[in-house]
């Protein structure tokens, strides 16, 4: 007989008290000085990154809702929101599978998440094929420098 694992059942349940606060975000805005820092791994399957973005936080990032956020949509199993960096407006993608924490400053609340045992290749938003016809880099099993790969598309 399988255990029952209590770890993942609270994790579950906490996610959706994240998920809760941040549609009612998306419906009624934050106001009275609410904000959220919302710590995320950035390689997790489904987070989708600006590349410099991923490089710049190989492992993990926080993100603040407080004031200049836009298009906040939550679903059931991720939220999207378009946020502002180095002055240029990104939209990220983070499924509440990759939840590290989750904070409200002003109310003193805060919830963390235990990693899940899966976990895939990040996806990226800026070369996302909308078609499914998109180049793609051959699997040679080794390493290709992005110069190689770009010098490879040059000659076809």
């Amino acid at each position: 007989m399988a255990t029952i694992d209590y770890q993942s059942l609270l994790d579950t349940a906490l996610k959706s008290v994240v998920r809760d606060a941040l549609i009612h975000a998306q419906i009624n805005g934050l106001g009275d000085g609410t904000h959220f820092f919302i710590t995320f791994r950035t390689h997790d399957s489904g987070v989708v990154l600006p590349d410099f973005l991923r490089i710049r936080y190989p492992d993990i990032m926080t993100i603040v809702l407080q004031y200049s956020y836009n298009n906040l949509n939550v679903s059931d199993k991720e939220f999207g929101v378009q946020l502002t960096f180095d002055g240029r407006p990104f939209f990220i993608r983070v499924p509440f599978s990759a939840l590290v924490e989750f904070k409200d400053p002003s109310v003193d609340f805060m919830l963390s998440f235990h990693k899940q045992k899966t976990q895939s290749s990040p996806d990226n938003d800026i070369e996302l094929p909308l078609d499914g016809t998109g180049d793609t880099i051959p699997d040679t099993g080794r390493v290709v420098s992005l110069d190689e790969f770009r010098k490879r598309k040059k000659h076809s």
